[in-house]
């Protein structure tokens, strides 16, 4: 049974005892606009939190999900299930909420804790009934994020981030008046894995993520966790920058590593801007992250950034960027960073191709350094740097081996004159 048949089934035996079960958030908007969506959530209205359990029992494998917040999910499906609740903040962490789950709620009620009015309405899926309280249908139209209550959208100081994301990935504008509250709110008590989040749905979503920083800056927002991105849009600098950062959107689907490979298309602006733009790159990047394997890709990306450039521009001859892309972590990510930087894509293919079909030829390795008598310690690594530029240069195993013979012959052994 798939999730839209999971959701179905769970509907009707909601309806069969005297309740009614609705599609609510994310799903109804991304339906609205012809989007797909992986997992759905259902509002369950008019049954206890044990007879909903027991009708989900039912029909698959109930557990607690999200239990400070009443959530059950069904096994194997992605389906959240909850009852209407109400919320009120006791604290300034995301999970400091005191949750009063009422099946008996009305529609209103139970939406009003929604973060944005686009978000705030409701799916029938027996009927296909659209239940809008705040007029989302007519803001999604529009394309506007706007909040829907001034009391309690505050609550969560992570919604300043949400509502870029969402003008980034909608192409929309921020309503005048959430704009407003959203410069008064204390984002700084939020974690950096819960605003990394939100960046890389703007970056792996947004045909134009340039857009999330812009609605930040707008919302005065940058600074506590993009304080080197504010410097940035502080110089006209960031205008390439950010041109670069939506071009890189319009090839992330080719990137063997979409969200390292856009993250390095958002920090690239910096070295180009600051003279220790690599250092204010490496601090934007921790201020985000922890990631090792992330961290490695982009440090490497912005150091690699534009010897594709200089290389193009030269006509340098194949060894060098053989050599270039071989220092790379990922050759095929820089030649698509070098071109969302302008340089142009056939000499990159080109040479990204002989790079590849060299990289496939037999290499001169340590098992026959060994077997021409150099011994396994510190210096074969200085040894297997030489082989692979002798490699890339064109030689074969045979010749590349005579060559590391000239200038690094074996102990006791005497290289022929």
């Amino acid at each position: 049974m798939t999730t839209e048949q999971m959701v179905l089934e769970i509907a009707r035996r909601v309806r069969a005892s005297g309740g009614r079960a609705l599609l609510v958030g994310g799903y109804v908007r991304d339906r609205l606009l012809g989007a797909a969506s992986k997992d759905a959530d259902l509002e369950v209205y008019g049954l206890s939190g044990p007879a909903l359990r027991a009708l989900l029992a039912g029909v698959g494998e109930p557990y607690d999900k999200g239990a400070a917040f009443c959530v059950l999910g069904l096994r194997h499906y992605d389906i959240d299930i909850a009852m209407p609740r109400r919320e009120s903040l006791r604290g300034v962490r995301h999970t400091d909420f005191d949750v009063t789950a009422d099946p008996f709620l009305t529609f209103e009620e139970a939406s009003r804790r929604r973060d944005f009015t686009i978000n705030a309405m409701m799916l029938d899926p027996l009927t296909g009934e659209i239940i809008d309280c705040w007029h989302g249908q007519e803001d999604l139209r529009r394309r506007v994020i706007r909040h829907v209550a001034d009391d309690t959208f505050g609550d969560d100081p992570l919604r300043v981030f949400r509502a870029a994301q969402f003008a980034a990935r909608l192409e929309a504008e921020i309503a005048p008046e959430t704009v407003a509250i959203c410069r008064g709110m204390d984002v700084s008590h939020l974690s950096r894995e819960r605003v990394f989040e939100e960046l890389s749905k703007a970056l792996l979503k947004a045909e134009r993520p340039s857009v999330f920083l812009r609605a930040l800056r707008g919302m005065n927002q940058l600074g506590v966790f993009f304080p080197e991105m504010e410097a940035l849009m502080s110089e006209a600098a960031f205008e390439p920058a950010g041109q670069v950062l939506d071009a890189a959107a319009s090839l992330r689907d080719q990137a063997a590593e979409p969200l390292n490979f856009m993250l390095a298309a958002l920090l690239q602006g910096l070295p180009d801007a600051f003279e220790d733009g690599v250092e204010r790159a490496a601090r934007q990047l921790d201020r985000l992250t922890n990631n090792v394997r992330g961290m490695r890709y982009v440090k490497n990306m912005l150091a690699l950034r534009t010897q594709p450039e200089h290389l193009a521009a030269s006509q340098a001859d194949r060894p060098h960027s053989r050599m270039m892309f071989d220092a790379s972590l990922c050759p095929g990510d820089l030649a698509l960073l070098a071109r969302a930087r302008g340089c142009g894509s056939a000499w990159l293919a080109e040479r990204l191709a002989d790079y590849e079909a060299r990289l496939a030829e037999p290499m001169l390795a340590g098992e026959d350094l060994i077997a021409a008598g150099y011994r396994p310690g510190a210096a074969m690594k200085a040894l297997m740097a030489q082989a692979r530029r002798l490699h890339f240069a064109g030689l074969d195993k045979a010749a590349a081996l005579s060559e590391i013979l000239k200038t690094n012959a074996p102990e006791g052994r005497r290289t022929p004159q």
